[in-house]
């Protein structure tokens, strides 16, 4: 077959929409695959995408492999079944949700039926990398609100004067992630119910809560519980973190159901599929699985802290299942060495934070592994 090619004068930057000409696509964690490719190693651990080290709980994979045989049907567009589940899980309507691809598809659900040509999203330095992404993707001007200090408590955390500061007439959505990827920083109940009483009707805030599983802060906020005194507010979580489904793309938001119904007039059908549908469903049922999940997460966090403040290294206070270690110096270089000694991290200089590196909690092996390396590279 000959190689496919525009013709001379048919430049296709100019072709596409404003949004898209200067945008960046996210880049995921490397994957093992690739890493092993390049430096042929034995003994590869993953600690860059924050996945539950022990998988899927087993009753959502049989539901998943249960359902093959029917995947030449499309799946159920309404998803009612996993709805229902959900519904009664939340104690919530069905009205209540819209299903998305992953929660990052919910995220771009937002910024389409919200956000656009002359109007703005704000969200703060050093949040999740998909906002200001969905948010140029639509062609709105994306606002970023300068972070807490490394003196503050939260440190690089939202600070959330500071995004009230950047609204005007013309802002639609903000977004808030309780935590936050990549710091792992968190956003107290009065601090945060205080901040979207005040917000202007017309902005949709989003609060962005796919750790909530995993955060054990007496203090922490369930957000879906202030969506009948809220009407524009928007609570996303997934099913990718503690449930450990991150292969198969579910997520879900909690919102209005006028908002809801919105969402789901530019969500594309079929987005979550047959097998994902399933184990989601399944994944609901296994409290057993996810409160393993939960202590194992709790307990390797802690000991992983420890470890490396007794390095010396510097850390982000986390409640989710990763840490944002800072090195005090540019960390590139030991993101390149630690993967040639078998370990993938995450370098987050694209969120403004050069001198740390984001690790996943993993299990004890994982961690004892990683901890090892690191000692070995510092040395």
């Amino acid at each position: 077959m000959p190689e496919l090619s525009l013709p001379p004068d048919c430049d296709a930057l100019e072709l596409a929409v404003p949004g898209v000409r200067g945008l960046s696509p996210y880049q995921p964690g490397k994957p093992e695959s690739e890493l092993r490719r390049e430096y042929g190693l034995d003994r590869i651990v993953k600690l860059a995408s924050n996945e539950n080290p022990l998988g899927p709980s087993p009753k959502a994979l049989a539901a998943a492999a249960e359902c093959l045989a029917d995947c030449h049907r499309y799946p159920d567009g309404n998803a009612f079944e996993l709805k229902r589940a959900l519904a009664v899980s939340l104690g919530c309507g069905a009205e209540h949700l819209t299903l998305g691809n992953g929660s990052n598809d919910v995220l771009e659900l937002v910024c389409r039926a919200f956000a656009g040509p002359g109007r703005s999203v704000v969200y703060s330095r050093h949040g999740f990398a998909v906002y200001p992404l969905v948010s140029q993707a639509v062609g709105a001007e994306g606002r970023e609100a300068a972070a807490h200090g490394p003196e503050h408590p939260q440190a690089y955390g939202h600070d959330l004067a500071a995004m009230a500061r950047l609204m005007d007439a013309n802002t639609r959505v903000a977004f808030v992630a309780n935590p936050n990827n990549p710091t792992g920083t968190w956003l107290a109940r009065g601090e945060l119910e205080g901040f979207l009483r005040e917000l202007p009707p017309q902005v949709i805030a989003v609060v962005d809560e796919a750790y909530f599983e995993y955060v054990d802060q007496p203090d922490y906020p369930d957000a879906s519980r202030w969506l009948e005194r809220l009407p524009n507010l928007v609570v996303t979580r997934t099913f990718s973190k503690a449930h450990g489904l991150a292969g198969l793309r579910v997520g879900y938001a909690l919102s209005h159901p006028r908002v809801a119904e919105l969402l789901n007039r530019v969500r594309q059908p079929f987005n979550v599929n047959l097998a994902a549908q399933a184990a989601a469903q399944a994944a609901l049922a296994d409290d057993e699985h996810l409160a393993r999940s939960r202590a194992r997460n709790s307990a390797e966090r802690r000991r992983l802290t420890g470890a490396i403040a007794d390095l010396g290294l510097g850390l982000i206070p986390s409640v989710a299942n990763f840490l944002c270690v800072d090195f005090a110096r540019p960390a590139a270089p030991l993101f390149q060495a630690l993967l040639q000694r078998g370990v993938i991290v995450r370098p987050v200089a694209n969120y403004g934070l050069p001198q740390h590196l984001r690790v996943t909690v993993g299990t004890a092996e994982e961690n004892d592994f990683f901890l090892a390396a690191l000692r070995d590279l510092l040395a």
